[in-house]
């Protein structure tokens, strides 16, 4: 399944179709993915609405796989090491990466910012790469964190490239916020979108993580675009200007990125 193929699956919003069982182990591994507690087969239970017959075998099969480790007590379980295999061979495997870690290593060395490289998918944002500023800020970008599209620069760059019917049909009409400065009206984040295509590249203030500044651009070489790369600043330290130099750099580097893919024949 191609990368548009599969967002195109997320976003239809079909009912989950296939074998039963396998359904019921993804559930289960993405029910695990969601919290960073232990959970027992009752957890399971009241969150899943599984039979307690069926998580016994599902949990067994999964802990015997690996994609489980369990307790001392041997009754709750959390994810296993397998897990994290499977997710760095996402990672290893995706042809653009390696592309985009040069861009964000020199992007790193001109801004002396954070700088990051994710995916939509669906109407989350998945941090595939980073590289971290040697100035430490707080952070939750670590690669594989998912945050939802609107709360953050690179969700937003990447929601403007669709109609506001996508996004409508994307996104809930009232959105959960992250801080106190999450965009929460699907109305306002139109109107951000259609300012973001004017402009080129996005921002945020604080949206995603307090004291933190972002901006963002698309990587042009693919219709819609998937995936962008963004600069995280710490908020106290950087002035308007400063963002649009960032801003426009950022669209200079992702242009450039974009051009590099598509000579390559990536798609």
């Amino acid at each position: 399944m191609s990368e548009q193929t599969e967002l195109t699956a997320v976003e239809s919003g079909a009912a989950p179709v296939g074998v039963k069982s396998a359904r019921r182990a993804i559930d289960l591994i993405e029910t695990f993915a969601a919290t960073d507690a232990w959970l027992s087969l009752s957890d399971l239970h009241a969150r899943t609405g599984f039979p307690r017959s069926s998580l016994h075998g599902l949990l067994h099969t999964l802990f015997e796989a690996g994609w489980l480790q369990v307790d001392a007590s041997g009754t709750k379980y959390r994810l296993g090491v397998r897990a994290l295999i499977c997710g760095t061979a996402y990672v290893d495997r995706d042809p653009v990466v390696p592309y985009a870690t040069d861009a964000l290593e020199q992007l790193r060395e001109v801004t002396g910012y954070t700088a990051h490289f994710a995916r939509r998918y669906g109407a989350e944002v998945v941090y595939l790469e980073t590289r971290e500023s040697r100035h430490s800020i707080r952070l939750v970008s670590r690669v594989g964190r998912t945050l939802p599209a609107y709360a953050t620069a690179l969700g937003k760059a990447l929601l403007s490239e669709l109609t506001q019917d996508e996004i409508g049909a994307l996104l809930p009409g009232t959105l959960t916020p992250l801080t106190p400065y999450t965009i929460t009206d699907l109305g306002a984040l139109h109107t951000e979108c259609a300012a973001i295509r004017e402009r080129g590249y996005s921002t945020e203030t604080e949206e995603g993580t307090l004291g933190v500044r972002c901006v963002a651009a698309v990587i042009p070489y693919r219709i819609p675009g998937s995936d962008a790369m963004s600069c995280s600043m710490p908020v106290e330290k950087v002035t308007d200007e400063e963002a649009r130099r960032v801003g426009e750099l950022l669209m200079e580097t992702t242009e450039q990125l974009g051009a590099r893919l598509r000579r390559a024949g990536v798609r």
